[in-house]
């Protein structure tokens, strides 16, 4: 397992740095914490795919579970209500698919668009996977999300840190749909003792 790790690490840390120019240029646009947050995405990615590979399993205690998430969460917040040069949104978009057409459209830089479409639904994956690991069927685990999400975009749009976009919402729910789909194949090489009633629904 230490090699695992090891291996999972390394590769993970090269391709930061292979890619940190175009990491970089993203702190232009948002909190500088957004490079830890690639940078702990890039290591979770590898690491499964490290784990899949070699057909090997992790014990991951459910306290640090929880606390990794937890701190996953403070970090999403910051990138979502605060704002390099104290930058102002309060614009808003009802109609589905108007922005994703927009990003789509090459008016805008490729950077920001592949930004705000990937990680409108990446980052939210592992609030899909939370949701299967704490029982909830995949129905159940959207609308729940859906409420979150809205009140997100709610405060967004009242304090002026975001834009209140259909779009998010719905790019939202699409990652935590993919993380509720998902699971079985993090089951499979990540296990969570301590934690009652894992499901396979």
């Amino acid at each position: 397992m230490r090699k695992t790790l090891f291996i999972s690490m390394m590769i993970s840390f090269v391709i930061f740095i292979l890619f940190s120019p175009i990491f970089i240029r993203l702190v232009s646009y948002l909190h500088p914490i957004v490079l830890i947050v690639v940078l702990f995405c890039i290591v979770w990615l590898v690491l499964w795919l490290v784990l899949f590979i070699r057909k090997e399993t992790i014990n991951l205690p459910y306290p640090l579970f929880l606390g990794g998430l937890t701190l996953y969460t403070v970090a999403l917040v910051i990138l979502l209500f605060f704002r390099p040069n104290e930058q102002s949104y309060h614009s808003m978009n009802l109609v589905p698919f108007s922005t994703v057409a927009f990003y789509l459209s090459g008016k805008v830089n490729w950077l920001i668009s592949f930004y705000n479409l990937a990680a409108n639904i990446g980052l939210f994956l592992p609030y899909g996977l939370f949701l299967r690991f704490k029982q909830f069927s995949q129905w159940k685990a959207l609308f729940i999300a859906s409420l979150m999400i809205a009140c997100i975009e709610v405060l967004q749009f009242v304090s002026h840190r975001g834009s209140l976009d259909i779009d998010d919402l719905i790019l939202n729910l699409l990652g935590i749909y993919l993380g509720c789909v998902l699971f079985p194949l993090v089951k499979q090489v990540v296990n969570i003792p301590n934690t009652k009633g894992l499901i396979d629904r």
